[in-house]
Protein backbone atom coordinates (compact mmCIF):
# COMPACT_ATOMS: atom_id res chain seq x y z
CA UNK A 1 0.00 0.00 0.00
CA UNK A 2 2.71 1.95 0.85
CA UNK A 3 4.02 2.85 -2.95
CA UNK A 4 0.78 3.31 -4.24
CA UNK A 5 0.00 6.05 -1.55
CA UNK A 6 3.03 7.34 -2.45
CA UNK A 7 3.20 7.18 -5.98
CA UNK A 8 -0.71 9.28 -5.66
CA UNK A 9 0.60 11.49 -3.08
CA UNK A 10 3.43 12.55 -6.13
CA UNK A 11 1.17 12.47 -8.72
CA UNK A 12 -0.65 15.57 -7.47
CA UNK A 13 2.08 17.60 -6.04
CA UNK A 14 3.73 20.03 -7.20
CA UNK A 15 6.88 20.33 -4.97
CA UNK A 16 8.81 17.54 -3.35
CA UNK A 17 10.85 18.09 -0.11
CA UNK A 18 13.18 15.33 0.46
CA UNK A 19 15.72 15.36 3.37
CA UNK A 20 17.86 12.26 4.77
CA UNK A 21 18.63 13.58 8.09
CA UNK A 22 21.47 12.35 9.80
CA UNK A 23 23.26 10.07 7.40
CA UNK A 24 25.11 8.26 10.66
CA UNK A 25 22.19 7.04 11.86
CA UNK A 26 21.59 4.95 8.66
CA UNK A 27 22.87 1.47 9.26
CA UNK A 28 22.53 0.24 6.07
CA UNK A 29 24.77 3.42 4.82
CA UNK A 30 27.77 3.16 6.98
CA UNK A 31 28.48 -0.03 6.10
CA UNK A 32 28.00 0.44 2.31
CA UNK A 33 31.20 3.00 1.06
CA UNK A 34 29.78 4.69 -2.56
CA UNK A 35 32.77 5.23 -4.46
CA UNK A 36 31.68 8.62 -5.70
CA UNK A 37 29.73 11.66 -4.27
CA UNK A 38 27.20 11.01 -6.92
CA UNK A 39 27.07 7.40 -6.44
CA UNK A 40 26.21 8.66 -2.65
CA UNK A 41 23.94 11.22 -3.40
CA UNK A 42 21.75 8.16 -5.53
CA UNK A 43 21.78 5.65 -3.03
CA UNK A 44 20.16 8.32 -0.09
CA UNK A 45 17.61 9.58 -2.50
CA UNK A 46 16.76 6.38 -3.38
CA UNK A 47 16.99 5.20 0.53
CA UNK A 48 14.82 8.03 1.74
CA UNK A 49 12.36 7.37 -0.67
CA UNK A 50 12.10 4.07 -0.27
CA UNK A 51 11.69 3.83 3.48
CA UNK A 52 9.27 6.93 3.42
CA UNK A 53 7.03 4.97 0.57
CA UNK A 54 6.91 2.16 2.55
CA UNK A 55 5.42 3.84 5.73
CA UNK A 56 2.81 5.50 3.91
CA UNK A 57 -0.59 4.52 5.27
CA UNK A 58 -3.99 4.24 3.11
CA UNK A 59 -5.41 7.51 4.69
CA UNK A 60 -3.00 9.81 3.22
CA UNK A 61 -4.07 8.66 -0.75
CA UNK A 62 -6.86 10.77 -0.66
CA UNK A 63 -5.27 13.34 0.42
CA UNK A 64 -3.88 16.66 -2.65
CA UNK A 65 -1.17 18.08 -0.88
CA UNK A 66 0.67 20.86 -3.15
CA UNK A 67 4.20 20.29 -1.05
CA UNK A 68 4.91 16.85 -0.43
CA UNK A 69 7.78 16.13 2.47
CA UNK A 70 9.45 13.31 2.24
CA UNK A 71 11.64 12.46 5.06
CA UNK A 72 12.57 9.42 7.26
CA UNK A 73 11.89 9.80 10.83
CA UNK A 74 14.52 7.66 12.72
CA UNK A 75 17.09 9.60 10.79
CA UNK A 76 16.17 12.99 11.63
CA UNK A 77 18.33 14.64 14.25
CA UNK A 78 17.89 18.48 15.28
CA UNK A 79 21.28 20.08 17.07
CA UNK A 80 20.94 20.67 21.23
CA UNK A 81 20.95 24.17 21.50
CA UNK A 82 23.28 24.33 24.86
CA UNK A 83 25.87 22.54 22.04
CA UNK A 84 25.97 24.68 19.67
CA UNK A 85 28.43 26.70 20.47
CA UNK A 86 30.90 23.73 20.14
CA UNK A 87 29.68 23.13 16.77
CA UNK A 88 30.46 24.14 12.88
CA UNK A 89 27.29 24.09 10.91
CA UNK A 90 28.51 23.80 6.65
CA UNK A 91 27.22 23.00 3.68
CA UNK A 92 27.69 23.63 0.32
CA UNK A 93 24.67 24.02 -2.13
CA UNK A 94 24.19 22.77 -5.65
CA UNK A 95 21.81 24.97 -7.99
CA UNK A 96 20.66 21.85 -10.28
CA UNK A 97 17.31 23.55 -12.19
CA UNK A 98 17.80 26.76 -14.80
CA UNK A 99 15.30 28.53 -13.43
CA UNK A 100 16.33 30.58 -10.60
CA UNK A 101 15.42 28.50 -7.55
CA UNK A 102 15.48 30.16 -3.83
CA UNK A 103 18.65 29.91 -2.15
CA UNK A 104 16.29 30.54 0.57
CA UNK A 105 14.73 28.13 0.76
CA UNK A 106 17.05 25.43 0.88
CA UNK A 107 19.07 27.45 3.86
CA UNK A 108 15.50 28.21 6.05
CA UNK A 109 14.83 24.28 4.81
CA UNK A 110 18.87 23.05 6.31
CA UNK A 111 18.13 25.45 9.20
CA UNK A 112 14.62 24.25 10.10
CA UNK A 113 16.00 20.34 9.65
CA UNK A 114 18.86 20.90 12.19
CA UNK A 115 17.15 23.18 14.72
CA UNK A 116 19.54 26.08 14.73
CA UNK A 117 19.23 30.05 13.68
CA UNK A 118 22.07 30.14 11.20
CA UNK A 119 24.72 28.53 9.21
CA UNK A 120 28.38 28.89 9.94
CA UNK A 121 29.09 28.36 6.08
CA UNK A 122 27.51 28.23 3.15
CA UNK A 123 29.76 27.00 -0.06
CA UNK A 124 27.36 27.63 -3.41
CA UNK A 125 28.68 25.26 -6.81
CA UNK A 126 28.23 26.86 -9.90
CA UNK A 127 24.63 27.42 -11.40
CA UNK A 128 24.72 24.73 -14.50
CA UNK A 129 25.21 26.65 -17.90
CA UNK A 130 25.18 25.72 -21.47
CA UNK A 131 28.04 24.16 -23.29
CA UNK A 132 30.45 26.29 -24.76
CA UNK A 133 29.55 29.39 -22.36
CA UNK A 134 31.74 30.10 -19.84
CA UNK A 135 31.03 30.92 -16.45
CA UNK A 136 30.82 34.79 -15.98
CA UNK A 137 30.70 37.31 -12.70
CA UNK A 138 26.95 38.43 -14.42
CA UNK A 139 25.94 34.55 -14.81
CA UNK A 140 27.28 34.37 -10.59
CA UNK A 141 26.07 37.81 -9.39
CA UNK A 142 22.07 36.80 -8.64
CA UNK A 143 22.89 33.93 -6.76
CA UNK A 144 25.86 35.75 -4.85
CA UNK A 145 23.22 38.32 -4.14
CA UNK A 146 20.45 36.21 -2.62
CA UNK A 147 23.50 34.92 -0.55
CA UNK A 148 24.81 38.32 0.99
CA UNK A 149 21.46 38.92 1.73
CA UNK A 150 21.12 35.95 3.40
CA UNK A 151 24.38 36.88 5.81
CA UNK A 152 22.85 40.60 6.33
CA UNK A 153 19.94 39.15 8.18
CA UNK A 154 22.16 36.89 10.08
CA UNK A 155 21.26 33.31 8.63
CA UNK A 156 24.58 32.67 7.39
CA UNK A 157 27.66 33.47 8.97
CA UNK A 158 29.97 33.40 5.50
CA UNK A 159 29.81 32.46 2.32
CA UNK A 160 32.11 31.20 0.09
CA UNK A 161 32.55 29.88 -4.17
CA UNK A 162 33.60 26.66 -5.79
CA UNK A 163 35.68 26.19 -9.09
CA UNK A 164 36.39 29.73 -9.59
CA UNK A 165 39.42 30.74 -11.58
CA UNK A 166 42.28 33.44 -10.39
CA UNK A 167 40.20 35.84 -12.59
CA UNK A 168 36.59 34.57 -11.74
CA UNK A 169 37.10 34.99 -8.27
CA UNK A 170 38.91 38.33 -8.50
CA UNK A 171 36.09 39.50 -10.31
CA UNK A 172 33.60 38.21 -7.41
CA UNK A 173 35.97 39.33 -4.63
CA UNK A 174 35.90 43.20 -6.24
CA UNK A 175 32.02 43.59 -7.27
CA UNK A 176 30.89 41.75 -3.88
CA UNK A 177 29.59 43.65 -0.59
CA UNK A 178 30.23 40.43 1.13
CA UNK A 179 33.48 38.90 -0.09
CA UNK A 180 34.13 35.06 -0.07
CA UNK A 181 35.70 33.26 2.70
CA UNK A 182 36.49 30.86 0.96
CA UNK A 183 37.02 29.17 -2.74
CA UNK A 184 36.97 25.20 -3.31
CA UNK A 185 39.36 23.94 -6.01
CA UNK A 186 38.80 19.95 -7.48
CA UNK A 187 41.77 18.41 -7.35
CA UNK A 188 40.84 15.98 -10.26
CA UNK A 189 40.88 18.79 -12.33
CA UNK A 190 44.20 20.73 -11.35
CA UNK A 191 46.54 18.19 -8.82
CA UNK A 192 48.48 21.27 -7.26
CA UNK A 193 47.16 24.66 -6.40
CA UNK A 194 47.15 27.07 -9.26
CA UNK A 195 49.98 29.69 -8.43
CA UNK A 196 48.38 32.70 -9.25
CA UNK A 197 45.07 31.68 -7.25
CA UNK A 198 47.12 30.85 -4.32
CA UNK A 199 48.94 34.16 -4.46
CA UNK A 200 45.43 36.11 -4.65
CA UNK A 201 43.57 33.82 -2.03
CA UNK A 202 46.67 34.29 0.63
CA UNK A 203 46.73 38.13 -0.09
CA UNK A 204 42.90 38.76 0.34
CA UNK A 205 42.67 36.16 3.13
CA UNK A 206 40.68 33.35 1.16
CA UNK A 207 40.63 29.82 2.05
CA UNK A 208 41.44 27.43 -0.69
CA UNK A 209 39.72 23.92 -0.11
CA UNK A 210 39.97 20.91 -2.12
CA UNK A 211 36.86 18.64 -3.05
CA UNK A 212 35.85 15.99 -4.89
CA UNK A 213 32.21 16.20 -6.19
CA UNK A 214 31.37 16.31 -9.75
CA UNK A 215 30.28 18.89 -12.75
CA UNK A 216 26.90 17.57 -11.47
CA UNK A 217 26.59 15.79 -8.42
CA UNK A 218 22.92 15.21 -9.44
CA UNK A 219 21.74 15.91 -12.80
CA UNK A 220 17.54 15.64 -14.03
CA UNK A 221 18.14 12.71 -15.35
CA UNK A 222 19.39 10.79 -12.88
CA UNK A 223 16.69 12.31 -10.25
CA UNK A 224 14.00 10.75 -12.51
CA UNK A 225 15.71 7.62 -12.71
CA UNK A 226 16.17 7.50 -9.28
CA UNK A 227 12.23 8.53 -8.48
CA UNK A 228 10.87 5.99 -10.95
CA UNK A 229 12.56 3.36 -9.37
CA UNK A 230 11.49 4.09 -5.78
CA UNK A 231 7.96 5.03 -6.25
CA UNK A 232 7.36 2.92 -9.40
CA UNK A 233 6.18 6.07 -11.18
CA UNK A 234 5.29 6.25 -14.62
CA UNK A 235 5.42 10.28 -14.00
CA UNK A 236 8.81 10.68 -12.95
CA UNK A 237 9.60 12.75 -16.13
CA UNK A 238 7.37 15.80 -14.52
CA UNK A 239 9.83 16.13 -12.00
CA UNK A 240 12.87 18.57 -11.98
CA UNK A 241 15.54 18.71 -8.96
CA UNK A 242 16.02 22.29 -8.02
CA UNK A 243 18.60 22.66 -5.87
CA UNK A 244 20.68 19.65 -3.84
CA UNK A 245 22.52 21.21 -0.19
CA UNK A 246 24.52 18.63 1.46
CA UNK A 247 25.21 19.75 4.70
CA UNK A 248 28.27 18.32 7.82
CA UNK A 249 28.32 19.71 11.53
CA UNK A 250 31.41 19.16 12.94
CA UNK A 251 32.76 19.05 16.18
CA UNK A 252 35.00 22.13 16.29
CA UNK A 253 37.48 20.90 19.33
CA UNK A 254 37.64 17.44 17.78
CA UNK A 255 37.06 17.83 14.14
CA UNK A 256 34.71 15.02 13.80
CA UNK A 257 31.79 14.55 11.79
CA UNK A 258 28.89 14.82 14.51
CA UNK A 259 25.99 14.75 11.53
CA UNK A 260 25.38 14.90 7.83
CA UNK A 261 22.92 14.83 5.35
CA UNK A 262 21.26 15.87 2.48
CA UNK A 263 18.01 18.14 1.24
CA UNK A 264 16.55 18.26 -2.15
CA UNK A 265 13.54 20.62 -3.67
CA UNK A 266 11.73 19.41 -6.94
CA UNK A 267 8.59 20.90 -8.89
CA UNK A 268 6.52 19.00 -10.81
CA UNK A 269 6.07 20.61 -14.43
CA UNK A 270 2.33 18.94 -15.22
CA UNK A 271 1.73 19.56 -18.96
Amino acid sequence: MGTDAARALLERATTLNLQTGNLLNWGGLRKKCPATPGEEVRDCIQKTLSEWSSKIGQDLNQEALEVVECTVAQAIEKINPEERDELKVSAKLFIIGSNSPSIRDAVDMACSALGVAQLDSVIIAPPPIEDGISLSLEYLQPYWQELENLVQNKKIVAIGTSDLDKVLLEQLYLWAQVKPSSNQVNLASCCVMPPDLTAFAKQFDIQLLTHNDPKELLCEASFQEVLQESILTTKAHEWTPLWLLRYSVIVKSRGIIKSKGFILQARRNAS
